[in-house]
């Protein structure tokens, strides 16, 4: 029989944060840094816990040297083979810290990953990523992960409910990926009907996942600096975007001109796009559940990085978190029907701040240490 939830579920565009006293008198005492200590690998990790999405127009090593600048990590797409994994070990080892080697569910993939772990001693992070979390057969794909590499610390996913997050915990996860369709240049929405509405997906899985001890990573769905600040509130451990951080320098593909303007391509893993890349094309038994986009080409990436980290700075301040581990406790949702004037649309014409500016601001930004 059909059953239907009526209870309401939200995403970052239904709420607002409640503002609160504070005694901060500025931004820049404002900690962004956690220290996890993972559950199945009891690796202890510090940094700022967001993460670029694995999709090679994102998860590109160029990007995970940028990001390791602010204690930042990437998963890197699982497109890169061995050899150019250990170039790039070879000439940033201080780097490895803050990647994680992607990888899907099936025996070539693990196969590829035991190369790769092989090879690269120093890399800790593993991202198992696949499109429906809720198969058995990824269920024993974490498992089998988990036995072979006892002390790496896996990341899996994609699920959106409690239940199934606690199943990938007990299966090994150290960190479950959650988010099913609200990507940038995700369809799975349009073209299958499931999903579940971000910030609710975040409250109900981070509830499950810290109740053993487990952490989530919140997986899509920001579109501006103050959703990241909305993931943390709601209780994700991690934040990861894609697209963001697209359209940059060290994002992959090429940088086209249209106009006079310049562009890069921008696409979902599962889009017509990167199945015609890297498998040949779409299977006549599947549906592409992804788009590809022209992003206009912003520059380095740095800039971007400034701006995330200074919106989830701010955020802190106007509910006196004095450290980003104490957002969640000091978050107060309120329910609204908007949450900004778009009067004049919902772009800037100067969004990102000159790079001389940032590269100003770099090393204090980027100075990590434990809390």
């Amino acid at each position: 029989m059909v059953k239907i939830d009526h209870e309401i579920k939200l995403d970052f565009k239904d709420v607002l944060i409640r503002p609160k006293r504070s005694t901060l008198k500025s931004r820049s005492e404002v900690s962004l840094v956690r220290t996890y200590t993972m559950r199945n690998s009891k690796f202890t990790w510090t940094g700022v816990p967001i993460f670029a999405a694995n999709m090679d127009t994102t998860g590109t090593f160029e990007m995970a040297v940028a990001f390791s600048k602010h204690g930042i990590c990437v998963a890197i797409h699982k497109h890169y083979s061995p050899d150019q994994w250990v170039e790039f070990a070879s000439k940033n080892p201080d780097v490895l810290k803050y990647c994680a080697a992607s990888a899907g569910s099936g025996k070539a993939d693990f196969e590829k990953l035991q190369k790769i772990l092989a090879a690269v001693p120093g890399l800790n992070f593993v991202c198992l990523d696949v499109a429906n979390g809720y198969s058995e057969h990824f269920v024993e794909c974490v498992k089998r992960v988990r036995a072979a590499f006892p002390k790496h610390t896996i990341i899996a996913g994609n699920v959106v409910t409690g239940e199934m997050t606690e199943q990938l915990i007990l299966s090994g996860a150290d960190i479950v990926k959650i988010g099913i369709g609200p990507g940038s240049v995700c369809t799975t929405r349009k073209k299958t009907g499931v999903g579940y509405p971000q910030l609710s997906c975040i409250l109900e899985c981070a509830d499950a996942a810290h109740g053993l001890g487990g952490l989530v990573m919140s997986d899509g769905g920001c579109t501006m600096p103050g959703d990241f600040a909305k993931a943390f509130g709601a209780g994700a451990d991690f934040v990861m975007a894609g697209g963001m951080f697209s359209g940059h320098e060290e994002s992959g593909g090429e940088k086209i001109e249209i106009d006079g303007r310049f562009y890069k391509l921008f696409y979902g893993m599962s889009s017509s796009t990167a199945m015609k890349k890297y498998s040949g094309g779409v299977a006549n038994y599947r549906a592409s559940e992804g788009k590809t986009v022209r992003v206009p080409y912003k520059g380095s990436v740095e800039a971007t990085i400034l701006d995330v980290l200074g919106g989830i700075r701010s955020a802190c301040t106007y509910t006196g978190a004095r450290k980003l581990k104490e957002l969640c406790t000091r978050t107060t949702f309120i329910r609204c029907t908007a949450t900004h004037n778009t009067v004049y649309g919902d772009r800037d014409l100067n969004p990102i701040r000159s790079l001389t500016n940032a590269k100003t601001k770099a090393n204090s930004v980027g100075k990590i240490s434990k809390v």
